[in-house]
């Protein structure tokens, strides 16, 4: 027990350490090469911070526990939308957001889960032609995201002297960040479910709980940290674009792997959830170009709810 409470802390210190530099290379990326916070948010920084996820689920579809490689998945859209943005929201609403970048990624957000919805509904499964067309998707928005740089770049951000700054070694603090991030949320999620397999928690309530909140990790620090530094359109930039990898990347390898069979209150209970809490995260922003306090609050009595129900 003493060295899993260590190797906590120390899953916790890289996260911390981490999330904190990686916000400073991502804004620094950004202001370099004038692209909007909340591309860099959506696309470099979400595909570090959901690293842990994609390993995790992976793992755990070559292991057979497709329980977990679901769960993960979706426990961890669940806990970066209604925990992650609502905490930050809740302290410090947005109010400036870039909605031309946040318009369509949320569209593709929402097309692609409506579409696994009903395909976990009237399947039960999400096999490998599915996790092909999720693969296929995820170079769509890759993509996207590239030819839409440009047209997003001119944003109102503040202009700032930018010779001093060099892409190559904010790319290299980049990668050892998302490393960081990595390997402690690895050494968090797996001392967790040690305590969680001791005193007997079932194998989903892992995946949409433990798992996914350790998973989160990455994304919690990177938002707080953004929060804190000032640069709000990275944290939500963020927390979109995870949720979209959750999706594309973080379901997509494994079912094109192996096939992932659904549990029903996955698809009856965890993918719902999913499209609910986006929606409130999404569309008043939409609305109004900016977040509300009272959708931050909204969004973690949400998931206190949804944890308790779990365990129950």
């Amino acid at each position: 027990m003493v060295k899993a409470v260590i190797l906590f802390v120390v899953g916790l210190v890289l996260i911390c350490l981490g999330g904190d530099r990686l916000v400073d290379a991502a804004v620094a990326i950004a202001k370099k090469l004038g692209i909007p916070q909340i591309v860099v948010g959506a696309t470099i920084v979400s595909l570090g911070t959901t690293l842990p996820e994609i390993l995790v689920s992976t793992t755990a579809a070559f292991d057979g526990s497709a329980a977990i490689a679901a769960g993960n998945a979706f426990g961890s859209i669940i806990c970066n939308t209604a925990l992650i943005a609502g905490l930050t929201q809740t302290i410090r609403p947005t109010k400036q957001v870039e909605t031309a970048s946040l318009s369509w990624r949320g569209i593709f957000f929402f097309v692609v889960l409506i579409g696994l919805n009903i395909c976990g509904f009237l399947t039960g499964a999400f096999g490998r032609p599915i996790g092909v067309v999720l693969l296929l998707l995820f170079i769509v928005y890759a993509c996207l995201n590239v030819v839409r740089a440009s047209a997003e770049g001119d944003n109102g951000e503040e202009k700032e002297d930018t010779k001093n700054i060099s892409i190559l070694k904010q790319i290299i603090v980049l990668a050892v960040c998302a490393a960081c991030l990595f390997v402690g949320a690895n050494l968090l999620v797996d001392n967790g479910i040690l305590i969680a397999e001791a005193i007997g928690v079932p194998e989903r309530v892992i995946a949409v709980t433990f798992i996914a909140l350790g998973t989160s990790l990455p994304e919690l620090m990177t938002s707080v940290m953004s929060l804190v530094k000032g640069y709000g359109n990275v944290g939500l930039g963020n927390v979109i674009g995870a949720n979209l990898l959750n999706m594309l990347l973080v379901i997509g390898i494994p079912s094109a792997v192996a096939g992932i069979p659904l549990e029903q209150s996955t698809v009856r209970v965890d993918m719902p959830l999913a499209c609910l809490v986006m929606a409130i995260l999404i569309l008043p922003i939409l609305i109004r170009k900016k977040s509300s306090r009272i959708q931050g609050i909204a969004l973690l009595g949400i998931y206190a709810v949804y944890c308790i129900a779990s365990f129950i």
